[in-house]
């Protein structure tokens, strides 16, 4: 398998163990019988904000690690041009 397929694969498994996840804690929430339903309101409303956080956290995590690897090959094809400029010079 290729490193495409594994990580659609990963992401498949994990996508479903988050839906497994979400199910089971609602049907917790929503089966409990000593709290309010304002209170698993709140509770419900805490754990979207939470998911959201999250989603944010990893996606601006992405992003910087994205812009970090495009300035290292910025960088390395600067010093590349430069170093090839500096031996074609020599060789006159």
């Amino acid at each position: 398998m290729n490193n495409r397929s594994d990580n659609a694969l990963i992401m498949f498994f994990n996508g479903i163990a988050v839906v497994v996840a979400y199910g089971m804690l609602g049907l917790s929430l929503w089966l409990s019988p000593d709290v309010p339903l304002a209170t698993k309101g709140y509770w419900g409303i805490g754990i979207l904000l939470l998911t959201l956080a999250l989603v944010n956290f990893v996606k601006y995590r992405f992003d910087d690690r994205l812009s970090e690897d495009r300035i290292q090959r910025l960088e390395e094809a600067r010093n590349e041009r430069l170093l090839s400029e500096y031996v074609s010079d020599k060789d006159v």
